[in-house]
């Protein structure tokens, strides 16, 4: 069964893919059809109060709606003079057939205008002219002052009963309401899963009120809608419009209908691609997330870098699904739809340069492995554990408890000390500096110093601390004493340690040290009695720490 269903996919992806291609085949190989003049010539109605007489053909140098326009002013000018009588007749003339009331030529009838309507021209004239004449009564009695009384006495009347039904919808949804409230309210629970809540109650309710008020909107839009068609029906002047509305409102409608029945090979080849997309998406984070567990091993391939990867790959593998899918967009062939794709695309590249230059380093510093989550390092002049690294910025936790946040392009592009990656293995060197004077014999500061390397706690006996002396100066020796610690993590508290017994040691061997600065001997050395080691307020601490 699970190799039929892959079958059937990749099948209907080879449908989808193919069929753009088979289309153009056949629509090339087909003939093409033979243009008809008479077809391509546009015409136009003739439009008197809203309604359509009859359609007219135009030339090149007299478009037809110029001519439909010109006939319909004709015919209201013939109409708005009471004087003239409502006779019109067809006459044979020397141009065509001409249709003629009183005296005035209205129009003329063409052999073209026949054509449209598959008749001969004297039938068509025959035809218009009563057409023509029933158009001129109903204009005048539209007009006169019985119809217009009547009519805005039923304009009246709708509006009343508008605004009865308008106050009856509005009493029904608030009893409406208050009994839901009353009933059903009390009964409506939250939507959870444990003491997870996924909707509250009060959220359902909330649709629900919303709901019944999106219908009373919609019935009272309803009764809008049907009495402005007939209010505007009632006179002469707006009836166009009102014959006109429901079109206004269901072209677009239609409009979209046609333009989902037509995209609808396109929405399949979509719907196909999101499900290929997914199954990729979906393989790969298992492939990733097995690497990560050390279940799959991959040459080279380290397990901290599988979430990473994935999400990489993820994002190479939505963009290369989007470029695919954007000719089969709805619209995507549209200038408007292009416009907002170069606007969008300008803002992103303008607004997150420096969002995209921090992912790349972030992506970066994964790979390079200069550090790991846990590590204390050393990034410019800030010194701390590393608590979280994200695709923008990498956190730091300082000694003193303060957190630092570092953007990832910061952090590639200056040196970063990491003082836990060897530290496990080799053990990390921490290292001070003392200066003594030249009285004192070399061999004596060397063994003080280790012996305050070994009265340090958190120091490894192996490698032994092993002392350097760095620098022959004019008024002292430079000595520096290097002890190794496994526990980067506990380096400051070292440092303090081996100070601490560093003063303690020469104190007891009464050496002065002679750094920072020496101007000359003093007449009594620069020690500390063991007597006075503990003066107030030390004696008192070091009785409390006991």
């Amino acid at each position: 069964m699970r190799n039929g269903g892959s079958a059937w996919v990749l099948l209907s992806v080879a449908f989808v893919c193919a069929a753009p291609s088979v289309a153009e085949a056949l629509a090339a190989e087909a003939p093409a059809p033979e243009s008809d003049p008479e077809a391509a010539m546009a015409t136009a109605p003739v439009e008197v109060d809203g309604r359509e007489l009859f359609r007219v053909r135009g030339t090149s140098s007299y478009p037809a709606a110029r001519r439909a326009a010109a006939i319909a002013e004709r015919i209201r000018a013939l109409a708005a003079d009471a004087s003239v009588p409502a006779e019109v007749a067809a006459e044979e003339v020397d141009e065509g057939t001409a249709i003629v009331a009183g005296g005035r030529r209205l129009m003329l009838v063409f052999d073209a205008d026949a054509q449209l309507e598959s008749l001969d021209r004297e039938t068509l004239a025959l035809v218009i002219a009563p057409t023509v004449r029933e158009a001129v009564v109903d204009y005048r009695r539209s007009r006169s002052r019985e119809t217009l009384v009547r009519n805005t006495g039923l304009a009246l009347a709708a509006t009343a009963i508008l605004a009865a039904l308008a106050a009856l919808v509005l009493w029904l949804a608030r009893r409406w309401q208050a009994v839901l409230e009353r009933r059903y309210r009390r009964r409506i629970q939250s939507v959870g899963i444990g003491s997870f809540r996924i909707v509250q109650a009060e959220q359902i309710w909330n649709a629900l009120r919303r709901t019944l008020g999106g219908a009373r909107t919609l019935v009272l839009l309803v009764l809008a809608f049907v009495y402005l068609q007939y209010v505007l029906g009632l006179y002469p002047w707006t009836r166009g419009t009102a014959n006109r509305m429901l079109g206004y409102a269901l072209d677009p409608l239609a409009a979209i209908g046609r333009g989902i029945v037509g995209a609808i090979p396109d929405l399949l080849f979509l719907a196909v691609l999101f499900l290929v997309t997914r199954l990729a998406l979906k393989f790969i984070h298992l492939l990733f997330a097995a690497a990560g567990r050390r279940e799959v091993a991959l040459p080279g391939f380290e397990p901290e870098w599988a979430e990473p990867t994935y999400k990489l790959l993820r994002i190479v593998v939505v963009v290369l699904a989007l470029v695919v899918a954007y000719p089969y967009i709805p619209g995507s062939d549209s200038e408007a739809f292009k416009g907002i794709s170069i606007f969008a695309g300008v803002v992103f590249s303008l607004g997150a340069t420096s969002a995209i230059a921090n992912m790349i380093a972030g992506y970066a510093l994964i790979y390079r492995r200069a550090f790991k989550l846990g590590e204390r390092v050393k990034i410019g002049a800030t010194i701390g554990d590393v608590t979280e690294m994200r695709l923008q910025v990498t956190h730091l936790k300082t000694i003193k408890n303060e957190e630092v946040i570092v953007p990832n392009s910061i952090v590639l592009n200056n040196e970063v000390v990491n003082y836990s990656s060897l530290a496990r293995r080799g053990g990390l060197i921490l290292h001070t500096t003392v200066g003594i004077g030249y009285e004192t014999p070399w061999r004596q500061v060397e063994a003080m110093l280790l012996l305050a390397a070994e009265r340090t706690p958190g120091i490894m006996e192996e490698p032994r601390p092993f002392v350097q002396q760095q620098a022959l100066g004019d008024f002292a020796v430079t000595y520096e004493i290097n002890v190794y610690t496994d526990d980067a993590k506990a380096m400051h508290a070292i440092y303090t340690d081996l100070h601490r017994n560093i003063l303690d040691v020469f104190n007891e061997h009464g050496v002065q040290i002679m750094t920072p600065a020496y101007e000359g001997d003093p007449e009594v050395p620069k020690v500390v009695p063991r007597e006075q080691w503990y003066l107030a307020p030390a004696r008192a601490a070091e009785e409390e720490g006991r």
